[in-house]
């Protein structure tokens, strides 16, 4: 007889690309955050991976939509089967249901965490705890938040960078732009529209991105050749594109990025500062592997910048982790330097 699990008490990185799910010290889902739905009776067809191969290939009455834009909750209905249907697998035969942390971006509004708890809590939550994603993250990295010494975090996710300075459990200085891959993405496909006149698809712009994406100066030039639809003609066309083109087309995206970095730096005591010109800048999620972008952080602040191992599940690990903390918590936003003490309570 199959052995069943009674508290099955798990983590969410409930990200605008991604939803990754943490379980008994391991991540057991890593699925697009994406959902295949029919038009004409609303029935949700499919979701995650399956949802994203469909992605530009539908017919007329079905959509595959995103239900979470820069970070937050656009679709409410549809995010809630998304969780519902990942929790549901993520605790398979266990009794009972899950407490569950979410990670969140640092700046969203009350409103937009009473979504998250809402949808997470009517998807089958016992009791929905919340944590800010750079905190996750540099859990995730494996930093000692707890020591009295500045660390900052730059976690570029899907839809929004979040960059933090932490210190004793909690966020000293921190910013969350609505900034990251998805606009790294938009930026690729105007820019080969602008310049070689053909219409890409977002996949497609994806695809450019993790392959010749690059932002600081390489000495080999790599190159890629994609296909689209020419403006002039309306027909099949293909372009060839290079690394080198690849900073001029995301320059816009990248000031953004690199502007909140600097801003956070200016407001940072004096003493963390100190601490993390000796640490260093630790980059997690998906967009810190984009080509070259460690060195020009390096560059640009004079602070030495590295990527954290296993970036993209960072988060995700870090969300899984802070579930021994939830013990002594009241529901709601995690505070871990505040362990103990009461929280703000939904």
């Amino acid at each position: 007889m199959a052995r069943l699990s009674f508290r099955p008490d798990i983590g969410i990185d409930l990200g605008t690309a991604s939803c990754l799910v943490y379980k008994g010290n391991e991540i057991v889902i890593n699925e697009p955050s994406v959902v295949a739905v029919d038009t004409d009776t609303g029935e949700i067809i499919c979701i995650g991976k399956d949802a994203q191969d469909m992605i530009g290939r539908t017919p007329a009455n079905i959509r595959t939509i995103r239900p979470m834009r820069d970070g937050v909750i656009s679709q409410y209905e549809i995010t809630l089967k998304m969780l519902e249907f990942f929790i549901r697998q993520a605790c398979g035969r266990s009794i009972g249901k899950p407490r569950v942390v979410v990670c969140i971006p640092s700046g969203i509004t009350e409103v937009e965490e009473r979504a998250v708890v809402d949808a997470a809590k009517n998807a089958g939550a016992r009791a929905v705890y919340l944590i800010e994603e750079p905190v996750a993250a540099a859990i995730g990295a494996g930093i000692d938040i707890s020591q009295p010494t500045g660390n900052m975090v730059v976690d570029i996710g899907g839809g929004t960078t979040d960059i933090a300075v932490i210190s004793l459990d909690g966020v000293v200085v921190s910013e969350s732009i609505k900034v990251a891959g998805d606009k790294f993405d938009e930026a690729i496909m105007r820019y080969v529209r602008s310049k070689h006149n053909v219409v890409i698809g977002e996949q497609t712009a994806e695809n450019v991105k993790k392959t010749i994406g690059c932002v600081y100066r390489q000495d080999r030039i790599k190159t890629m050749n994609v296909g689209g639809r020419c403006l002039a003609q309306g027909i099949p066309k293909f372009v060839t594109l290079s690394s080198a083109e690849m900073l001029e087309a995301m320059l816009s995206p990248l000031q953004a990025i690199l502007d909140a970095i600097c801003q956070v730096i200016e407001r940072t005591p004096p003493e963390l500062l100190a601490d993390i010109t000796k640490n260093g800048i630790v980059m997690t999620g998906g967009g810190s592997l984009l080509g070259g972008l460690d060195m020009l952080i390096t560059e640009i602040t004079e602070i030495k910048t590295r990527i954290a191992r296993n970036p993209i599940n960072c988060v995700a690990i870090g969300t899984g982790k802070s579930i021994e903390h939830i013990g002594v918590l009241s529901e709601g936003p995690v505070n871990l330097a505040r362990a103990g003490q009461g929280q703000k309570s939904y």
